[in-house]
């Protein structure tokens, strides 16, 4: 089966490029994938495989049904929304939106799974069970296209018993891919605070109510949430990236503008943390004769691969790729909505490597440079299918 699949991968390595870069060209924010989910549904009825209805609006889900297809079900999930960056890349390939580029990989995602759906298919008289595909929107925006898809039903009729995704990695060379068994990514908040004084003449602050002043003594102080409050063996962040005061030299401003995201691995301490951080606020702000509005946007939750499912996949890496092409992954403070399958079920989210230095693709995710050796590719679509199949075939 190994070998048929890799022969498989090679076959259709540029119809899965000739995808990608089709979604590369033609990439849509988060929730507006409209254009995308048709042509990956267009796609998938090219191969004659059972769609299901729409989910989350820009959603898919889709059936491979194997022989005996109700004996067990397992998912597979690719994500399609792109960000708002404008593309530098040089490429016959680039954005054709402007504002709007692939620089997180979904592309890779979505022309991956859409390449394993065509080698699941081919094979499905030489498997039994079901393997459900889940194609969906808005990743990279709350409150999580994941989170839509399940309460949508995307995980029901039939209900998977694992699921497995993947995403680019271009810390990782291509040919090879990455594991991480139990907790591996972090929760993700949005902080948004409004701290509101008295402005005035900078030469007579003692006629204002400085929330400059107030602001920097906050934004000190809630540090310690993270270096006195969180249990040391518990990973936890707290960044502040936006600050607007709209003073100027000689102007205190009314007000201060603060932006940031707290992220962590344990769902009992991000709680604590959120009332810690605002009660904090409010006593130092308050204590200073301000006033502040300190909002959370509750993000997606922690992601935590099965141990079990995550040991076998990798021992089937080893199997497809070889020990040697095989990379044991640290916990990353990173956030992604497959954290919300993680909650239902089973689940393994790996990496797919995706750097060549010799060919200068080297950039980060979510950089108008982002771009990946297509070669991953191959690898990209045929070992999902071989993960899926080995799932379905153990006992």
């Amino acid at each position: 089966m190994k070998a048929k699949i890799q022969a498989l991968a090679k076959n259709i390595k540029s119809e899965v490029i000739t995808n990608r870069r089709h979604l590369h060209q033609n990439p849509e924010l988060s929730f507006q994938e409209y254009n995308t989910v048709k042509f990956v549904s267009e796609k998938l009825q090219e191969m004659g495989i059972d769609l299901q209805e729409s989910k989350a609006e820009t959603g898919l889900v889709a059936l491979i049904k194997g022989k005996n297809p109700e004996k067990k079900v397992i998912a597979l999930r690719a994500d399609m929304d792109a960000l708002p960056i404008i593309e530098q890349n040089e490429v016959d390939y680039k954005s054709q939106n402007e504002g709007v580029m692939h620089a997180c990989g979904h592309d890779v995602h979505t022309a991956s799974l859409l390449g394993a759906a065509k080698i699941l298919n081919e094979l499905k008289e030489e498997f039994e069970g079901t393997v459900k595909l889940i194609f969906q929107p808005g990743e990279e925006q709350l409150p999580g296209g994941a989170s839509l898809m399940i309460k949508d039903g995307a995980l029901q009729n039939p209900n998977p018993e694992a699921i497995i995704g993947q995403h680019v990695m271009p810390l990782i060379p291509v040919g090879k891919v990455g594991f991480r068994a139990g907790m591996y990514m972090a929760s993700c908040d949005e902080l948004h605070i409004t701290v509101k004084g008295k402005g005035g003449h900078g030469a007579l602050p003692e006629l204002t109510i400085d929330p400059i002043v107030i602001s920097a003594n906050m934004i000190v102080s809630l540090q310690q949430i993270v270096s006195r409050g969180a249990p040391p063996k518990i990973p936890c962040v707290l960044t502040f990236g936006d600050i607007h005061g709209h003073g100027a030299t000689n102007v205190i401003p009314d007000e201060v503008k603060i932006q940031g995201t707290f992220r962590t691995m344990n769902e009992e301490w991000r709680a604590e943390a959120h009332e810690r951080m605002v009660k904090m606020a409010t006593g130092i702000v308050e204590g200073m004769g301000g006033t502040v509005e300190f909002e959370i946007r509750k993000g997606y939750p922690y992601l935590e691969n099965d141990e079990q499912l995550t040991h076998k996949n990798r021992a089937r890496a080893v199997d497809y790729l070889g020990e040697e092409n095989i990379v044991d992954l640290d916990i990353w403070l990173g956030a992604e909505d497959f954290s919300y399958y993680t909650q239902e079920m089973k689940a393994c989210f790996y990496r797919l490597g995706t750097r060549n230095e010799s060919k200068g693709i080297v950039s980060a995710v979510h950089t108008p440079t982002f771009d990946i050796d297509e070669d991953a590719l191959e690898i990209g679509a045929g070992f999902m299918a071989y993960l899926a199949i080995q799932e379905l075939t153990e006992n």
